[in-house]
């Protein structure tokens, strides 16, 4: 198989690239030149922001059966590429996001929910969910229906993340000492490990794929409790998990997802959107997501192997709690600041 990957040096195109080269495929990387694609692949510069700046992918010799896209700017960057290279291609892979769909989607969505009104594929950037969703119109299209594959991915981990979720508790919970943990900690999580995500779309190629689909772990695939539990083990820390309610954790003014990522409290309409997708379509299809365990600990090796700061996105803010913040919460009292972890 011949892919092309538009992108393919960071994160979730890093890892589509790597699981294409482990199958024997043959890969080209289209990209602007700011990191090293892995060892392997042949690299295309270019900048598809810029003016022609599709002009060496144009100019390229050679056609390719797929090509993954994983852009989340300005729909019209996606439908420029997707028109160009509509010829040349076979088969057209979108990593969206489960954004795309209208809030707030209720516990058990399919594909079929409703989406984001206002999304158009020759769009300039708006805000994240029209920007996928505008993308998804955008391939759709260019290749059609059947020759096009929308991964509505959400909670993405793993090793090479560069949002900052898993390495700011991994890097917290290293440091050790009490660790606000928001409850509960039987709080069922639902996400993707990066590279479950790469084999299932090289698996949807082979198999002639077409269409949308939830791209997460069944729900409860893994729990707040487990995941914190795992950095706590591979990271070897003295940390103490201190389960706080979720009452308490919003009264202090901490923000889920993005102050404490990972975590949005149970009952709410985030908790429903981000964490109780129906994914059993991804699943019929071949998906099947290793342990939580797994997933923790290759993140921390990564993130070892690196120094222990995890690249940052630059259009994605910073993530985690001030210690202050923390410390504060934790020494209110055993009332407030939680309860300890005896998990052993």
């Amino acid at each position: 198989m011949r892919l092309l990957m538009l992108g393919g040096t960071e994160f979730a195109g890093r890892a589509v690239v790597e699981a294409a080269l482990g199958r024997g495929w043959e890969v080209t990387v289209f990209h602007r030149g700011r990191h090293e694609p892995p060892a392997g692949v042949r690299s295309l510069h270019g900048d598809r922001t810029a003016p022609d700046g599709l002009a060496v992918l144009a100019g390229a010799d050679g056609d390719w059966d797929v090509v993954v896209d994983t852009w989340s700017a300005a729909p019209r960057a996606v439908h420029e590429a997707a028109r160009l290279l509509r010829g040349r291609t076979e088969r057209y892979v979108y990593v969206s996001s489960s954004s795309v769909y209208a809030w707030a989607p209720p516990a058990g969505y399919a594909e079929d929910a409703p989406l984001v009104e206002g999304a158009e594929p020759d769009a300039d950037t708006t805000d994240y969910a029209r920007d996928k969703r505008g993308a998804e119109l955008a391939v759709v299209d260019a290749f059609g229906e059947e020759d096009s594959v929308l991964v509505r991915a959400g909670l993405i981990l793993g090793p090479y993340e560069n949002v900052g979720r898993l390495p700011w508790w991994l890097n917290r919970i290293a440091r050790g000492g009490p660790v606000l943990a928001p409850g509960p900690r039987e709080l069922p999580l639902q996400y993707v490990d990066v590279r479950d995500l790469a084999e299932w779309i090289l698996g949807a190629v082979e198999r002639g794929l077409s269409g949308p689909f939830n791209l997460k772990s069944i729900q409860g695939h893994a729990t707040m409790g487990e995941l914190l539990q795992a950095c706590v083990q591979v990271t070897g820390s003295d940390a103490e998990l201190r389960w706080t309610e979720p009452e308490i954790v919003l009264g202090a003014g901490i923000e889920p997802w993005t102050q404490l990522p990972v975590w949005v409290p149970p009952g709410t309409d985030m908790h429903d959107a981000l964490h109780a997708a129906d994914v059993s379509r991804a699943v019929a299809t071949g998906l099947s997501c290793r342990p939580v365990g797994e997933t923790v600990a290759d993140t921390w090796g990564w993130l070892r192997a690196i120094g222990g700061t995890a690249p940052q996105r630059p259009d994605r803010p910073s993530l985690g709690l001030d210690p202050e913040v923390e410390a504060k919460v934790l020494a209110s009292g055993p009332d407030v600041g939680g309860v300890p972890d005896t998990t052993p």
